[in-house]
């Protein structure tokens, strides 16, 4: 098996079925909607059914089975005794299919993840040019005509422009969100058209090889109003203290905490009600949690988000996100995207 299985081999108490979709391409490379791996001391099995047996017969360090369709529940009669299962993952219907052809099962959380939480160089190298893709798209995007085109041509635009430059796909759907729409911290890109004198929040990421990256920069179209324009200067403070408790064996919460003191303290507490950032790799949003209530602590390797929020409800939201990678120094911030504000035509 590969050194990823064996990390986790190590852990185990009992053999592991995954189904993480994630977790299964973390350990094995392999690409599937309908796909299981099961990790134990010796091997690792990979179950599939006839649509993907090609693709999963060259998967090195595995051992294939065939199935039919139905994978989970055709897996169950390859099996007998005591398995750990991804709680957080397996549906009821297949918890079902799997005790009912009797096999014992122990509910296992987030010990893929937490394999996944510490980068490797392949990965880390992966996420830089993913990174370098998102730079290079706000770079463009900002030399663009903002006023008077609507949320959604943008951010189609921003999708076109992340296909030229080679990303594979998006991280997520693109958030452009104007004036009052960016109160709202996961807004939808609609029909609303950009007007002077206001703020827009774009938040984009590509996927390159597999892995994201993630940017949020607030853009102004003009002079904006007093209380917005304290905003943006309040969250871009905010924003420059959680990056330096970006640390190794700094509790995550206390990342969070070096940037909400900030925001708190002008005034903005209740307007900043989300944590200060995420976890990035196969996922756009992993471990580890930074936030309030995380139980996390950094460690070298870690490739996160550093990104506050002020959202004033019926004016405009101010955001501001670097994707970082946390290392025994100072942290290797990947955005190059200017943080002061840009002011877009």
């Amino acid at each position: 098996m590969n050194s990823r299985a064996q990390k986790l081999a190590e852990q185990l108490e009992e053999p592991l079925i995954v189904t993480t979709p994630a977790n299964v391409r973390y350990l094995t490379g392999f690409v599937s909607s309908n796909v299981a791996v099961i990790v134990d001391p010796e091997r690792v099995r990979l179950f599939t059914d006839f649509r993907y047996a090609g693709a999963a017969r060259t998967v090195p360090d595995v051992e294939f089975v065939e199935t039919r369709r139905e994978t989970i529940a055709h897996m169950a009669e390859f099996l007998s005794g005591k398995f750990g299962f991804e709680s957080t993952h397996l549906t009821y219907w297949d918890y079902e299919q799997l005790r009912d052809g009797g096999l014992e099962l122990v509910p296992r959380k987030g010990l893929v993840e937490g394999l996944r939480a510490i980068k490797g160089e392949d990965e880390l190298e992966k996420i830089r040019r993913a990174a370098a893709i998102t730079n290079q798209a706000y770079e463009r995007i900002a030399e663009e005509r903002f006023v008077g085109r609507t949320e959604r041509e943008l951010a189609w635009q921003i999708f076109q422009i992340f296909h030229e430059l080679g990303a594979e796909e998006e991280a997520f759907d693109t958030i452009v969100a104007a004036g009052a729409n960016g109160a709202r911290p996961h807004a939808d890109s609609g029909d609303r058209v950009i007007e002077p004198g206001t703020t827009i929040v774009v938040d984009a990421g590509a996927v390159l090889d597999g892995y994201c990256s993630d940017c949020t920069r607030t853009f102004a179209t003009g002079e904006l109003p007093e209380e917005l324009q304290r905003a943006y200067d309040v969250c871009l403070e905010a924003q420059l203290k959680g990056l330096d408790a970006a640390r190794p064996g700094v509790e995550a919460k206390q990342t969070d905490a070096a940037a909400r003191d900030v925001i708190t303290a002008a005034g903005f507490g209740e307007k900043f009600g989300h944590g200060l950032g995420h976890g990035v790799g196969i996922d756009v949003h992993e471990a580890p949690h930074v936030a309030p209530i995380s139980k996390d602590t950094l460690v070298a390797n870690n490739v996160l988000t550093i990104e506050p929020g002020i959202y004033l409800e019926g004016t405009g939201g101010i955001r501001i996100e670097d994707l970082v990678i946390v290392t025994d120094g100072e942290p290797e911030v990947l955005t190059s995207f200017p943080k002061e504000l840009v002011t877009v035509s």
